[in-house]
């Protein structure tokens, strides 16, 4: 049988060859416009996974994240496998000195970072997935199947979160004693730098609140003058910033760990996100996963773990109140950005459910707020953007 559909303008021809049936079938598909360049990917997919093997694979979706990546199981003979789909970004329009937001703030362009920080996090005995095969030009990867007990299914679930938050702090203080790596080989044979945390990318982040967050909140763009003092009062924190340095996984949260539980130690953490990875601040990690946008975690499940990071660290009492500062402002910094970035993803994406989370980050926010560190912050948020005022 053969069955064709017919649009109008560019054609893009496809044969989809079905051998289940006593006859060979065939579907040509057809587009025009933006379905050319889809179609056009499905079949580079489809030549990818011929290549790989993994052609004849039963293939079931895997729910994702607010990213363009999407993912698939891949099962054959027994085998699983995930799919990593991630094609490469364009660049947005230039917002500062001809540079986009994802040049500023540092963001993977390809698949190329994970590929490297991945072999770099399993060398360490950390649980970061293995690479099968890689199609960097398409944004296509194989990788191993962690599995799907994601800490954040796990507690919705009311199961213990005891030895899953040991676990994964214990994973930050196993990749905080290495020497932070700055360039990084990668499985085509290249090499991959990593880019540094640096003051543009952490204030590009940070005006997210004043681009996205304060419009929806205010009903009216942020006044240049406020505007002003807001990034003043964020670059008086900054400066107070300790120079300490690790590599940065940026988002170390329960929406991308998995518990593997017959791994040992650190490795019981599985990691799965970390493309976006920069050197930056040893607290930036911790406190993305103590203060976790999407589920609640408690002050003192906080307070515990963190004291536990700074305990096994073996901080004196000079660097547990340095690490305390960083904490805070990199605390604070997060939850600027991440109000700014579901407020979005709600407005210009219609992704709406992520306002749900603006009640728990604003609190994070908070909470932050109270250290002297933030205080120049604090005056600014008291005067111009009250936590009761921080409702969408």
């Amino acid at each position: 049988d053969r069955m064709e559909a017919y649009l109008p303008a560019d054609r893009l021809e496809i044969e989809i060859d079905d051998r289940g049936g006593p006859e060979t079938r065939y579907a040509v598909l057809i587009g025009h416009g933006s379905w050319t360049a889809r179609l056009e990917r499905m079949d580079a997919l489809k030549r990818f996974l011929d290549r790989t093997g993994w052609g004849n694979a039963s293939r079931i979706w895997l729910q994702g994240d607010a990213s363009t990546r999407s993912y698939e199981r891949l099962n054959l003979d027994g085998e699983q496998i995930v799919l990593m789909n991630a094609p490469p970004m364009t660049d947005g329009p230039p917002i500062k000195d001809g540079k986009s937001y994802s040049q500023l703030a540092h963001l993977a362009e390809n698949m190329r970072p994970f590929a490297a920080i991945a072999e770099y996090l399993r060398s360490l005995g950390l649980s970061a997935p293995e690479i099968h095969s890689q199609d960097f030009h398409h944004g296509f990867l194989l990788i191993e199947d962690l599995g799907d007990d994601l800490y954040s299914c796990h507690q919705q679930k009311g199961k213990c979160m005891d030895a899953l938050y040991q676990a994964a702090v214990d994973a930050l203080l196993k990749l905080h004693r290495q020497t932070p790596p700055s360039r990084l080989p990668v499985t085509d044979g290249s090499s991959y730098e990593v880019p540094l945390y640096d003051r543009t990318a952490k204030m590009i982040e940070i005006d997210l609140l004043a681009e996205w967050f304060w419009p929806q909140v205010r009903g009216n763009a942020m006044p240049e003058e406020i505007r002003r003092e807001y990034e003043l009062s964020w670059n008086m924190a900054l400066d107070q910033l300790s120079s300490d340095m690790t590599l940065v996984m940026r988002d170390y949260h329960s929406p991308n760990l998995l518990w593997l539980p017959k791994r040992p130690g650190p490795a019981r953490t599985g990691l799965i996100d970390f493309q976006d990875a920069v050197l930056g601040p040893p607290a930036y990690d911790l406190v993305s996963l103590l203060q976790d946008a999407r589920i609640d975690v408690s002050e003192a499940r906080e307070r515990e773990l963190r004291a536990r990071y700074i305990q096994l660290a073996g901080f004196g009492p000079e660097q547990a109140q340095s690490f305390m500062a960083d904490y805070a402002l990199m605390g604070a910094q997060r939850a600027c950005k991440i109000l700014g970035i579901f407020t979005r993803l709600c407005h210009r994406d219609g992704k709406s459910g992520y306002l749900r989370h603006i009640p728990r980050v604003s609190a994070y926010l908070e909470r932050n707020l109270q250290q002297p560190v933030l205080d120049e912050v604090r005056q600014w948020f008291s005067c111009h953007l009250p936590e009761q005022d921080r409702i969408i």
